[in-house]
């Protein structure tokens, strides 16, 4: 795993210079590494960060992929919001 100590808020004043997405970028190159799976939170901040990594990561020959999210273990459908069961519905699996 590689830790990025934050995600992009420009309100904040934190952008891709403050993350650690250079040195991920260099151990991606040196471990030769076929895939990378991005988990940061589902927020605003969190999904801009995430887009900003995979598009960093375009010019390495990488494949980026990104965690499934949706409704927790016992979660009840009654409350989720339209994206969540959206999210939920494209991470889904055959078993």
């Amino acid at each position: 795993y590689h830790v990025l100590g934050g995600v992009l808020n420009p309100m904040e004043g934190i952008g891709a210079e403050q993350l650690n997405i250079t040195s991920l970028a260099n151990r991606i190159t040196e471990l030769d590494a076929k895939e990378i799976i991005i988990a940061t939170n589902p927020s605003l901040e969190g999904e801009t960060t995430a887009m900003h990594i995979a598009k960093f990561l375009y010019i390495i020959d990488v494949k980026v992929t990104r965690i499934a999210r949706g409704l927790p273990m016992g979660g009840d459908l009654e409350y989720a919001d339209e994206i969540t069961l959206s999210r939920a519905l494209d991470g889904r699996r055959e078993f």
